[in-house]
């Protein structure tokens, strides 16, 4: 059984939990709709528009570990006091204690890592957060497209699952890997 649990924007709202995988990545990325495909339901809102997630949202997964859905980053329109806002919001729920069993880091398989990507990268290192690459979209590409871009684009990555959320192509390998961090 899969539910809702909350949505948070501060370390008091945070629930209070054992294991958690937290999804994050750039606006527009596909961050939602991988979820949606990963669980077979509809839990993260997918909008025309990027940067729809806005709150930190919890989601029960089988009482066996919390889904987190993170705000994405990157080219979303947010003012000033709101990029203040979310990053002391991410900091505050990054920072929280050994909790997070995984990191799933969502980048578009045709553009591969951004300077946004790689800002997100570093952050999850300094904080020694356990983290896997998805590469989302590569039923946008030829097999020729993927595998240039497997070599020239993610060479540098130690782990890297691809990924088709619209396909649901591949997933299944997403969900070993997370059923890996929380046994």
């Amino acid at each position: 059984m899969i539910n809702f649990i909350c949505s948070a924007v501060a370390k008091k709202d945070f629930p209070h939990t054992d294991k958690e995988i937290v999804f994050v990545g750039r606006s527009n990325v596909g961050k939602s709709s991988l979820i949606n495909a990963l669980y077979k339901n509809k839990l993260a809102y997918v909008g025309k528009t990027p940067g729809k997630t806005r709150l930190i949202n919890f989601f029960n997964i089988n009482d066996e570990y919390v889904a987190v859905d993170v705000p994405g980053y990157g080219f979303a329109r947010r003012s000033r006091s709101e990029a203040i806002q979310y990053a002391n919001m991410m900091d505050d729920y990054f920072s929280r204690d050994d909790k997070i069993r995984l990191v799933i880091m969502i980048v578009d398989s045709r553009i591969g890592l951004t300077n946004d990507d790689l800002d997100m990268k570093d952050y999850l290192d300094d904080m020694r957060l356990p983290y896997v690459v998805v590469a989302n979209k590569i039923d946008k590409l030829s097999n020729n497209e993927l595998m240039n871009n497997k070599h020239k684009l993610f060479a540098d990555i130690s782990e890297v699952i691809y990924v088709s959320a619209e396909k649901k192509k591949n997933i299944d390998q997403l969900e070993k890997r997370i059923f890996e961090a929380v046994r």
